[in-house]
């Protein structure tokens, strides 16, 4: 894809960490590039665990040289365990987008849910459903993880705003229609 964006999305898991690469060309199309789920193993210690996510992080830096980086921004969950593992990796990942350069975004999970179906409390299977709409893929993206993660870098690049290769709103799903209406409405 010509002059597309290429973004690197990423679910952070201490366990399960999502990581999904896209290209998004101006009319805001987006294709595939790579999608994957680094896991470590939870009885290893917790800097061999952190190591082998930042391992796989980085292959994927290098291999697909993204322009950006978009991270999904931890949340405070009930599990306190679990809400520090995503942390940590979520820290290990805008440290190595800055390692290599790259500017780096973070976005919430229902910021994520509403770009991509139009409805920021969608459950799982509406997203894994209009990522394989949107990327043109076969079959559901599996696990969630990866889906997310290529959710994830679909919000970063239509948060950027129509292109202004764009003429007129018809060449929008009607989820980034409704993102942008949203966009517009929390400037205000």
């Amino acid at each position: 894809m010509a002059s597309a964006l290429r973004v690197l999305g990423i679910d952070p898991g201490l366990t399960r960490c999502g990581l999904g690469v896209i290209d998004v060309a101006r009319d805001r199309s987006a294709s595939l590039v790579h999608v994957g789920v680094v896991r470590s193993d939870p009885e290893s210690p917790i800097e061999q665990r952190l190591a082998t996510i930042a391992a796989g992080i980085r292959a994927v830096l290098v291999q697909h040289q993204p322009h950006v980086v978009a991270v999904e921004r931890v949340f405070a969950q009930h599990n306190r365990s679990s809400v520090m593992g995503t942390a940590q990796a979520s820290g290990i990942a805008l440290l190595l987008a800055a390692e290599h350069g790259l500017p780096a975004a973070t976005h919430t999970p229902s910021e994520i849910k509403a770009a991509v179906t139009g409805y920021g409390a969608a459950d799982k299977l509406q997203v894994q459903t209009m990522v394989a709409r949107v990327l043109r893929l076969d079959a559901l993206p599996q696990p969630a993880d990866a889906a997310d993660a290529l959710a994830l870098a679909l919000c970063h690049a239509w948060r950027r705003g129509p292109s202004p290769a764009v003429t007129g709103n018809g060449a929008l799903t009607p989820a980034q229609r409704a993102w942008t209406d949203a966009e517009r409405r929390a400037r205000r």
